[in-house]
């Protein structure tokens, strides 16, 4: 029985040497008081009674999101500033021996070191300056928490609070700042609109000017067609008639016409040109030669139809 009591002790006793390690973490080990090793990512095994586990450090980033700081500017304006500052540490021996409350020293440390850099600054410089805060206190606090093990690699400005007549300053001003805004957005807009309307009356014009334009095109187009298929008709109809007189001419010469039948038609076409309007007409000698021929005639023929006329001279002659 006493021997299955010190089995039982024995066992609990290995299985509290052995420790493992999880990822991203690590163990500070110390051997009789003193810094012994740094046991990373694993199994490992401690002497019973002699080594003992100092300290569990997480290597992990860590965020430290600090209260308020009252602040001083330059221009003596005081205001509360409160920071966030992400941190890794990056030894854990440095971590455990350098410093008795590493995350009470960081808040101190960035508390004077924004003290520092705000003192420097007007508070419109430090309203509008955050990446230039932020980068400072960055580069001091982490050249500062060196000896610490540990890495600083951001710091962000998390809320700058004015006091509160400056608050209700800035409230007004930035009302002032929307009503501008909204009065050029308006104004704006009524000039886009005008432009529009502007631009929608010029091209209601130009389409009424192209309109009219190929209206005054389309009735030279008519007019034109009209007055080419008038000379084409005029044309035709001279083309018939000339067609037809020759045609009738052509009947004539079949026909078997003499001189005289061709005299008298080219008398009737004469004829025919007095009763025109013209005032003037040229008659070839031939022809003023047959119409006295003509004339003779018709007086030997009327002479030779009344007799007793005749005699009825020559008695009396």
């Amino acid at each position: 029985m006493v021997l299955i009591i010190l089995l039982v002790i024995i066992l609990v006793i290995l299985a509290g040497c052995v420790k493992i390690v999880p990822q991203a973490h690590a163990y500070v080990i110390e051997r009789l008081g003193a810094y012994q090793a740094t046991w990373g990512v694993g199994l490992h095994l401690k002497v019973p009674f002699i080594d003992r586990v100092a300290r569990h450090v997480n290597l992990k980033e860590q965020v430290a999101d600090f209260p308020p700081q009252p602040v001083i500017t330059k221009d003596n304006v005081t205001m509360r500033i409160d920071t966030v500052i992400f941190f890794q540490i990056t030894d854990p021996k440095l971590y455990t021996y350098g410093v008795e409350n590493p995350l009470n020293a960081i808040e101190n440390l960035s508390a004077t070191t924004l003290r520092n850099i705000i003192g420097d600054l007007e508070l419109d410089e430090t309203l509008t300056s955050r990446e230039v805060i932020n980068t400072k206190m960055r580069s001091t606090l982490d050249e500062a928490t060196d000896p610490w093990g540990i890495k600083v690699n951001r710091v962000e400005l998390k809320n700058i609070i004015p006091p509160q007549e400056i608050q209700d300053a800035m409230e007004r001003q930035m009302k002032a700042e929307r009503e501008r805004r909204v009065a050029v957005t308006t104004a704006e807009g009524e000039k886009k609109s005008t432009i529009l309307v502007a631009e929608g009356r010029k091209e209601s014009v130009i389409l009424n000017a192209e309109a009219d334009k190929q209206s005054a095109i389309l009735q030279a187009e008519a007019r034109r067609e009209a007055a080419v298929k008038e000379a084409e008709g005029q044309a035709e109809a001279i083309r018939k008639i000339q067609e037809a007189r020759a045609d009738g001419i052509r009947f004539l010469k079949e026909a078997g016409a003499d001189d005289a039948v061709l005299t008298l038609r080219s008398l009737e076409a004469f004829e025919k040109a007095a009763d025109g309007r013209a005032t003037k007409l040229i008659i070839p000698s031939d022809i003023q030669s047959l119409a006295g021929l003509a004339g003779a005639l018709t007086d030997t023929v009327k002479f030779s139809g009344a007799p007793g006329e005749t005699e009825e001279a020559a008695g009396d002659n």
